[in-house]
């Protein structure tokens, strides 16, 4: 059974992260192998395309975020907690699939932001998209309150779990008595 568990959680697993990569670099596109093989050799071979890229980028911590907070339309809204809720479930996995639930906060938090830079630094190089420092920010956050999430549920089953034993016991010593 243990094993069945381990392999349905990295089918999970690998699922996140498939749906994580196609909606980062493809923005819910479809994921076209040749074009990103056409863009890479491209950007290989005139290293400007890079440098233009990396012109646009945002490498000033929270000036996105306080731009966002600022104008908050239904955009700015959905990409403020969309990169935050898309790490939630990372955050979970990364606990989940460690040796007995013991991936620490900080632990969580550097995998978090390394993964982001990855997929920010993706972007640059396939020219999909641009590098926002606060997208590594917001990502970061999103994978500690996955952690958090995943490890007051886990308190929360087990004090269920003591109070339906405790009432159990309680209700077995009543039907003993009569």
């Amino acid at each position: 059974m243990k094993v069945w568990n381990e392999m349905l959680l990295s089918a999970l697993f690998a699922f996140y992260m498939y749906v994580l990569f196609k909606i980062i670099l493809f923005k819910f596109s479809s994921i076209d192998l040749p074009f990103l093989w056409h863009q890479l050799q491209r950007n290989i071979e005139n290293p400007v395309h890079i440098q233009n890229r990396l012109e646009f980028a945002n490498f000033k911590p929270l000036v996105s975020i306080t731009n966002n907070i600022q104008s908050l339309s239904s955009h700015d809204l959905v990409n403020l907690l969309g990169n935050i809720a898309i790490f939630m479930p990372y955050g979970v996995f990364l606990v989940m699939m460690s040796r007995q639930k013991k991936k620490s906060l900080y632990g969580v938090f550097l995998r978090s932001v390394g993964l982001s830079l990855c997929l920010e630094g993706l972007q640059v190089v396939l020219s999909m998209g641009s590098f926002d420092v606060d997208d590594l920010i917001l990502n970061g956050f999103g994978g500690i309150l996955g952690y958090f999430v995943f490890k007051l549920s886990m308190k929360f089953k087990a004090s269920l779990l003591r109070m339906i034993e405790s009432h159990h016991m309680a209700f077995s010593k009543e039907g003993n008595i009569t």
